[in-house]
């Protein structure tokens, strides 16, 4: 006799995803994860999507470093593997102007912290050898702040988000590359939000020798497949020299997985951790539809629909504050200053899925990842619009509408 089950199947309705992350992962990819027609992990079409996943994802990245794969799981397991190469004693600058390069901070001071000082405080050590640049919510990290910083402190290692999704900053990848070159310190960047919407090759810049970003953003993959990673192998003999505390999330260790071994490809792997073989498929043809878009066009088509996103929900009467190209960071108008959490919530019920930010002061984010149509767009405006409205906003529905209808004319006009 079967046991009654407690809960009933969980169905999980349609959402538009309109905010930082994740975004909106592509039906192709989502096929590929359903329609994987095996399980064994070592099977030889498992083997070779591995391989050329790094090939594809190097090509992704802008790079030649072989040390260049994915590490499964979250954005987050890509950024603690960056961050691992982190040692008590190191001296790091830590620049910070958000929710998330502040995480990045913490991680790195509960890796960079002695005994005593982890002993002292575990959730939130305060290390004598990491410092903290503090830049204000709604600004940028500038080429400025960064040279200022590393001249002071000359630090062994520097870290940087290329873009700050918590506050919808685009912060200064060329002046931190070039500050980390001048003044002797290796660069890190968490790329969470910048890989596979802005256009960039990370070989570019050569004072940054760690990089991490995550699936679901840019790649447009499932959560819960592989975080792209990308080191130097400047890094990797630092590694090898310092070893580091982690055995998952091991840079080198994860590399042999992919067949990457003493700095070389070979033509197999060394068993690490066991991969799934419905997240290789997915991750491949994520990669494979960002190769055959082209990073350039995604980026372009990106910075245009952000545009008229902004036109949008300026015309709705609010304040755009970001400069991010997948991403608008807003405050509301006057008369509906002090809600924005209901308002996010209430577009939440509706299967709206935007997100207030994680920091003081509370904004409204509202993200086009993956929604690159103008049908999208006018959905998302639409729908914030009546959102706005169901709160009591006074809104011009043909203004609006006349915003968006010379932004995309406009483009027609120019083909």
């Amino acid at each position: 006799m079967s046991e009654i089950v407690p809960f009933p199947q969980l169905d999980i309705p349609e959402t538009i995803a309109a905010g930082p992350g994740p975004g909106n992962t592509d039906a192709r990819v989502l096929a590929r994860y359903a329609g994987a027609g095996l399980a064994d992990h070592m099977h030889a079409d498992v083997l070779r999507g591995m391989v050329e996943c790094k090939t594809m994802l190097r090509t992704v990245m802008g790079t030649d470093n072989v040390h260049t794969f994915g590490v499964a799981g979250t954005g987050g397991s890509g950024l603690d593997m960056l961050f691992s190469v982190g040692m008590p004693g190191d001296k790091v600058v830590m620049f910070v102007n958000g929710t998330f390069s502040g995480i990045d901070g913490l991680t790195v001071r509960m890796k960079a912290a002695t005994a005593e000082e982890l002993a002292a405080n575990p959730l939130d050590p305060q290390t004598a050898n990491v410092i903290t640049i503090d830049v204000p919510h709604g600004q940028s990290v500038t080429a400025e702040i960064v040279e200022a910083a590393l001249a002071e402190h000359k630090p062994k290692w520097a870290a940087m988000a290329h873009w700050e999704t918590g506050s919808g900053r685009v912060n200064d990848i060329q002046g931190f590359s070039d500050a980390c070159q001048k003044h002797g310190a290796m660069g890190l960047v968490d790329a969470v939000s910048s890989l596979g919407v802005g256009d960039f090759r990370i070989d570019d810049y050569p004072g940054v020798h760690g990089w991490a970003s995550c699936p679901q953003k840019g790649i447009c993959c499932l959560p819960l497949t592989y975080a792209p990673v990308s080191f130097s192998d400047q890094y990797i003999e630092t590694l090898r020299a310092t070893g580091t505390r982690t055995f998952c999330h091991h840079p080198i260790l994860e590399a042999r997985h992919w067949g990457v071994i003493n700095g070389e490809d070979v033509e197999k792997g060394t068993y690490h951790r066991t991969h799934s073989a419905y997240a290789v498929s997915a991750f491949h043809e994520a990669l494979r539809i960002c190769l055959q878009q082209t990073i350039a066009q995604r980026a372009a088509d990106y910075r245009f629909h952000e545009e008229a996103l902004r036109a949008g929900v300026e015309a709705l009467g609010c304040e755009v504050t970001s400069n991010m190209p997948s991403l608008v960071v807003l405050n509301l108008p006057g008369a509906l200053a002090g809600r924005e959490m209901e308002l996010v919530q209430h577009c939440r019920a509706q299967n709206f899925g935007i997100w207030p930010t994680l920091s003081e002061p509370v904004q409204v984010r509202i993200g086009i990842l993956n929604l690159l149509t103008e049908t999208a767009i006018r959905d998302i405006v639409t729908r914030f619009g009546q959102a706005m409205r169901d709160l009591g906003a006074d809104i011009d529905a043909e203004q609006v509408e006349a915003v968006l209808r010379q932004h995309y004319d406009r483009a027609i006009a120019a083909e």
